[in-house]
């Protein structure tokens, strides 16, 4: 856990204790990409998770930095981000970001322990009530210092943590069913009711990653 000073203001911001080299985040204009392997999976689900129990936190995914996986031509028109999640509550404004991020000390490690039934099995999901008017239980997202900022509610955050979940159960033993689907994927769309002001996030299992990542 990091924490860094601005003014009066602390600010607390938790990042993975080790790096997630195998997971880049693409910001593709008309929607947003992630890629990664079932380890990276598996613990961005935990910290989706870890989002939505610490809402006086700002959870960082460092990916910016990484490679994308091996066989991939690099991707014109594309841009990677890193990945900040937070509650609403918080009133986070992104421009605070870089000056945040600039502060941050090296920090000490913590363990979390988080409740709730392994892999999202059990959460029992109201699909209708995420479509009435009155939802606010919606992410809203905004890009700014290359990092995308996924802002939303606990519960949101809590039932679509089973989207990384999802990929790191079956991606890997994924078998193609035919070229129109080479891949395990999975995707935030605008019509599920989870997305406010924000654009549709894939989600994709990859396996071939350099060895060095």
């Amino acid at each position: 856990m990091h924490r860094a000073r601005l003014g009066a203001t602390e600010f607390r911001v938790v990042r993975p204790a080790r790096p997630l080299v195998r997971a880049v985040l693409l910001d593709r204009d008309r929607y947003l990409d992630i890629r990664l392997d079932e380890d990276a999976a598996r613990r961005i689900g935990g910290l989706w998770t870890l989002a939505a129990a610490s809402p006086r936190s700002l959870v960082h995914l460092p990916m910016r930095g990484n490679r994308s996986p091996s066989g991939e031509p690099p991707e014109s028109g594309t841009r990677p981000l890193d990945l900040v999640l937070l509650h609403h509550s918080l009133q986070f404004a992104p421009s605070r970001w870089k000056e945040v991020r600039g502060r941050l000390g090296p920090g000490r490690p913590e363990t979390v322990t988080l409740s709730g039934p392994a892999e999202g099995d059990g959460l029992v999901i109201d699909h209708e009530a995420r479509h009435h008017r009155e939802n606010r239980d919606l992410f809203h997202q905004h890009v700014h210092a290359e990092t995308l900022f996924m802002t939303g509610s606990a519960k949101v955050f809590r039932e679509t943590a089973r989207h990384f979940l999802d990929v790191a159960r079956h991606g890997p033993g994924h078998a193609p069913a035919g070229p129109e689907h080479p891949h395990f994927c999975t995707e935030f769309h605008s019509c599920d009711g989870t997305l406010g002001d924000a654009r549709e996030l894939h989600v994709e299992y990859c396996d071939r990653w350099d060895a060095t990542a």
